[in-house]
């Protein structure tokens, strides 16, 4: 007789939504196991805008329901992770011929008022002549509206979830995909793969959980013996980071002559993210990449309302990602719906899979997944993630500027820019992160940009870092600052501690 132990739910996919929901169900007293095929984050959900939204677009295909969830998600999300979510004013100028300035005003009227907004402040009409967002933009936009909305570091958004969801004592495995399923005697048996290894195990579960993005319908069909799923529709979304292009701290929400808008939003102090597109994709999502097209496309909408052009010369990074939106038949990849999608798979074994959302409603997404899995394998706690602060963030709101001086005060040795960099990245955390350094040299080897060994070690040990790629361009974003030679170095130091790790094993 199998003595391994059977977990109440296997979640498959370590994006925003997998590790949301395994935090919400660990938290509630159900065991849980989460698989994700590569590191967290690395797919949809490093890929974003990187907004937490009410999405004003998607009232004119009157998507109310999801606005207004959205809308009320906010300031929640704000007051449980204050370091890694902030507001920001986004700044709508009316352009002539194309929505009229009523419609604008009228969708941010419904915008201010059916979110239960409280901190955020209102909209305003800007004399685009006179204020400075004016500034950067071509003469001809007279009259702007300015609005509410926040800003989230998506992937350590994904991160700290699912650092919660270990510390209540859930498993999280990257690197491990779910290969072959058997449903025998009420029990899932699934078979993964470390791709670290290259070692298989078996795990037992009474549910699966389908939460893998992109490639849920792959898991069905491979995994799970679902053949033939169709049930998302894979939308390419890309973005370029250029050289900062404003001074103002605010963002831009530009409208384009082909009824689609873009973003132009101050990205991580001496940059500007620009996005995204909206294109419908049929590839393998490990290869999507931005193309020819998207540049050129992103590169003249911003062209339209900046004085000053937005050039490929100006572009230092670029993304892409493949959202994974729920098949709803739209005509227009634009136009397919935001909002997600839970169903319960037809057949042999419990399967609920998870299709569509945005990141803005990842943790509502997981309520509603715990009422089906309540349903499935009987009630146990409450929900609660709505007041628990996630890991680092329990400081109010506005409480960043305090949190920053509070951290330098215990470590003087860091200057003003470190300090504020660890408390955006780490919150309450950036002290165990730290620990008992008395000095710069006690962090260790400085890799560049005060990326120190201290930082690189607390990643691998707390975060699940494993490459270079995962600590620069997933957990800390230092890849915009690093040269290839320093990038080459922290690649060369942390193989070096996997295999002294292996070695350790053996």
């Amino acid at each position: 007789m199998d003595s391994s132990p059977v977990y109440d739910i296997l979640v498959v996919g370590g994006g925003i939504n997998g590790c949301g929901i395994a935090r919400d169900a660990v938290g509630r007293g159900y065991s849980v196991f989460l698989a994700e095929m590569d590191d967290l984050a690395s797919g949809t959900s490093s890929g974003s805008t990187k907004l937490i939204h009410g999405g004003l677009r998607y009232l004119e295909h009157y998507e109310f329901r999801l606005v207004r969830e959205a809308l009320m998600e906010r300031e929640v999300l704000w007051r449980n992770a204050p370091h890694i979510i902030w507001p920001m004013r986004f700044v709508l100028p009316y352009a002539k011929g194309l929505r009229p300035a009523w419609m604008l005003r009228l969708g941010l009227f419904i915008y201010d008022y059916i979110g239960g907004r409280k901190l955020l402040p209102p909209t305003r009409t800007l004399d685009m002549r006179r204020d400075p967002s004016g500034k950067p933009l071509k003469p001809g936009f007279a009259k702007a509206f300015e609005y509410s909305d926040g800003w989230v570091n998506d992937a350590r958004l994904v991160v700290l979830n699912a650092t919660d969801a270990a510390a209540r004592g859930a498993e999280i495995h990257t690197r491990t995909m779910v290969e072959d399923a058997r449903f025998e005697d009420g029990i899932w048996s699934i078979l993964l793969h470390d791709r670290l290894t290259e070692e298989h195990r078996e795990v037992r579960a009474r549910l699966v959980v389908n939460a893998a993005g992109p490639w849920v319908d792959q898991v069905l069909s491979r995994a799970l013996g679902r053949n033939n799923a169709h049930n998302v529709r894979l939308v390419q979304g890309s973005h370029i980071v250029v050289r900062r292009k404003f001074d103002d701290p605010r963002a831009y929400f530009f409208q384009n002559a082909d009824g689609r808008i873009i973003f132009a939003i101050p990205y991580e102090e001496e940059f500007t993210l620009i996005g995204t597109t909206d294109q419908d994709y049929a590839g393998d999502p490990h290869d999507v990449k931005i193309t020819d097209a998207e540049i050129d496309y992103l590169c003249a909408a911003a062209s339209e309302y900046f004085v000053e052009p937005v050039q490929r010369s100006d572009i230092v990074w670029t993304y892409s990602a493949v959202r994974p939106l729920y098949d709803d038949g739209a005509s227009k990849a634009q136009e397919a719906t935001r909002d997600y999608v839970l169903r319960t798979e037809p057949g042999d074994g419990p399967i609920i899979n998870a299709f569509g959302g945005k990141i803005t409603t990842y943790r509502r997404l997981a309520e509603s997944m715990l009422e089906k899995i309540e349903g499935i394998l009987g009630k146990k706690g409450r929900s609660w993630t709505a007041d628990a602060p996630l890991p680092g963030g329990d400081f109010p709101p506005t409480g960043y500027e305090a949190e920053v001086e509070k951290l330098r005060k215990a470590y003087p040795f860091l200057d003003l820019h470190h300090a504020r960099r660890l408390v955006r990245l780490y919150g309450t955390n950036a002290g165990v992160l730290l620990g008992d350094a008395k000095s710069l040299a006690e962090l260790g080897r400085n890799f560049g940009a005060d990326l120190y060994e201290a930082e690189v070690r607390y990643l691998v040990d707390h975060e699940w870092a494993v490459t270079s790629e995962d600590v620069l361009w997933r957990r800390t974003k230092r890849g915009l600052r690093l040269s290839q030679k320093e990038a080459a170095a922290l690649d060369e130091f942390m193989k070096g501690l996997s295999r002294r790790e292996s070695a350790a094993a053996e």
